[in-house]
């Protein structure tokens, strides 16, 4: 299941019928009429100069491009000179700009996210089901079931037929119902690994020969997937349907939403206890999927599918196994170790004393012959020292180095999805939703009570705080001098003006007066003190003039 990505993008390409450009023909040479080298290195191999450019389906003859659909002109075949005639090679151009976007290495949307990129075998239907959820609510009108998933999935059969003529996508066989299986070459993985982003090593090997046993593994896989990922349709295409068709189209976009995008899934992922990530050794395990879908609280999550053909035991070897993966450590980058799964996956730091490991899912399938219900109660006893918490006084516990295990169903799985209450964890008595089957609940409870007790208490002492501010300050309103003069009380900076600051401080003149009424004691004392001083200086000169006399009295 690690190359379902890659085909959508592939898909609308071909099912539209485009062709890879002819390089150049030689008449003397047909074999070197060849197409353009694929995007992953797909061999240039010789065609005939007669070989379609365009769309297939459609007749070009009135076309520009016409010249290289049908009989070639006089001379051969000349390239393309689109940079000279671009208004006559418009649908050519177009062509080449779907394959550019369908070979872009950034982060593939969800349209292009439903072929083989994540699955590594799958039926036409399931495709569809992915990539173009809303064709399952069309063709209403056909009478037969079977006829209707025919019309439902006709462009992506199209589509594949043409992935199978480059040699990316081969038949893998067919289910007990008729259904025919798809699955990768070598080389269509190694497409898928340039489109998802990955390195080869990590797509694991071609699923050949899957439909041989019936594929029920790969099946109940790909049932998973689509149970957790619940891909909405698109309602603006289904506008020229029924009423009641559009009902249900919108019952399903209102349903409960799934996990993350289809980039957020990867299958048969290799979890090394010896080894590296891409030469995995003895004694790991081996993810039937990885969940990463940190944007709707699920930052890691590994799954593990059961048919119900294994027993206790040998889920609790595998279980084994994830631990010691889960516990090995290695070196960074700067040195210091940690563990290994956190070099590849990005999971938020959990408190001190309670960072468990990546939680396990464990989706029983009932087709085989053991009871589920059985084989989890003996399971629980097996692997309890994996998955059991330390108990706290504050009702909850801490699961500090342990292995959260979850169990479900898959027919409740696809029926509920990931927000339903039908995953039980080990060591609860109650089903769960899945982030609170894989999260800690009481913890969160009592953390969260903490907080409130925490805020009230913080709520209390502000209140307390602000209180004797408000008695203080009502005490010191009350010993706020008043001014001899006018009698209104000081202000703050004529209250602190008058204090004594320091023995060496000068002294206010006027302790007991406002700064208005100051402002007019000194302006009258100086008034006063002029007035005197010229008084004065008049007495002086009076006496002179009474000693002296006159010349006339002489």
């Amino acid at each position: 299941m690690e190359w379902l990505i890659f085909v959508v993008g592939n898909l609308k390409f071909l099912s539209e019928g485009y062709r890879l450009p002819i390089r150049k023909h030689d008449a003397a040479n047909p074999a070197s009429c060849r197409r353009r080298p694929h995007a992953v290195g797909t061999p240039a191999q010789p065609v005939r100069p007669a070989a379609p450019l365009v769309r297939s389906t459609q007749s070009l003859s009135s076309s520009p491009v016409a010249l290289h659909r049908g009989r070639p002109p006089a001379g051969g075949h000349h390239r393309l000179e689109r940079k000279r005639d671009r208004h006559r090679y418009r649908p050519l151009r177009r062509a080449w700009a779907l394959r550019r976007t369908l070979y872009d290495p950034r982060p593939v949307p969800l349209w292009r996210g439903g072929g083989f990129g994540v699955r590594k075998v799958a039926t036409v239907e399931q495709i569809q089901q992915i990539t173009a959820p809303h064709l399952s609510y069309r063709h209403t009108d056909k009478p037969t079931p079977s006829k209707r998933n025919q019309a439902r999935t006709a462009s992506h059969t199209g589509a594949l037929s043409d992935l199978r003529k480059h040699g990316l996508v081969e038949n893998g066989g067919q289910l007990p119902g008729g259904d025919r299986l798809r699955n990768l070459t070598p080389m269509g993985l190694k497409a898928a690994a340039r489109e998802l982003g990955r390195p080869v090593g990590e797509m694991g090997d071609p699923a050949r020969g899957a439909g041989r046993t019936g594929a029920s593994h790969p099946m109940t896989v790909n049932e998973a997937v689509l149970a957790l990922l619940r891909p909405k349709p698109d309602l603006s295409r289904l506008a020229s349907e029924p009423a009641d068709v559009r009902a249900a189209a919108q019952t399903a976009v209102d349903a409960p939403a799934g996990l993350g995008t289809l980039a957020s899934y990867a299958t048969e992922v290799a979890l090394p206890a010896t080894g590296t990530w891409s030469s995995p050794g003895r004694g790991g395990a081996q993810a039937d999927i990885v969940i990463t879908a940190p944007e709707d609280g699920v930052p890691l999550l590994f799954l593990e599918i059961d048919n119900c053909f294994e027993s206790a035991q040998v889920l609790a070897a595998k279980i084994d196994k994830y631990m010691r993966f889960c516990r090995r450590k290695v070196k960074d980058v700067d040195g210091t170790e940690r563990p290994m799964w956190r070099t590849r996956w990005w999971v938020p730091d959990g408190r001190h004393g309670d960072q468990p490991h990546p939680p396990l899912l464990l989706v029983f399938n009932r087709i085989g012959p053991r009871n589920p219900n059985t084989v989890i109660a003996q399971l629980a006893e097996l692997t309890q020292r994996h998955w059991q918490g330390h108990d706290y006084d504050g009702g909850f516990h801490m699961y500090d180095g342990k292995l959260p295990i979850v169990v479900t169903g898959m027919k409740q799985l696809k029926e509920h999805g990931p927000a339903g209450a039908v995953f039980r964890r080990f060591g609860r008595p109650h089903n769960q939703t899945l982030l609170e089957a894989i999260g800690n609940p009481r913890r969160e409870a009592h953390d969260a009570r903490q907080r409130a007790e925490y805020a009230a208490h913080q709520r209390e002492h502000q209140e307390e705080l602000r209180r004797i501010a408000a008695q203080e300050k009502a005490a010191r309103e009350a010993s706020r001098p008043v001014c001899a003069g006018c009698g209104t009380r000081f202000t703050d900076e004529r209250w602190k003006a008058i204090e004594s600051a320091g023995w060496d401080a000068p002294r206010d003149t006027h302790p007991h007066l406002c700064d208005d009424c100051k402002q007019r004691a000194i302006t009258a004392e100086r008034q006063a003190e002029q007035a005197g001083y010229e008084h004065q200086e008049h007495d002086q000169a009076v006496p002179e003039q009474k000693a002296g006399g006159t010349w006339l009295s002489r």
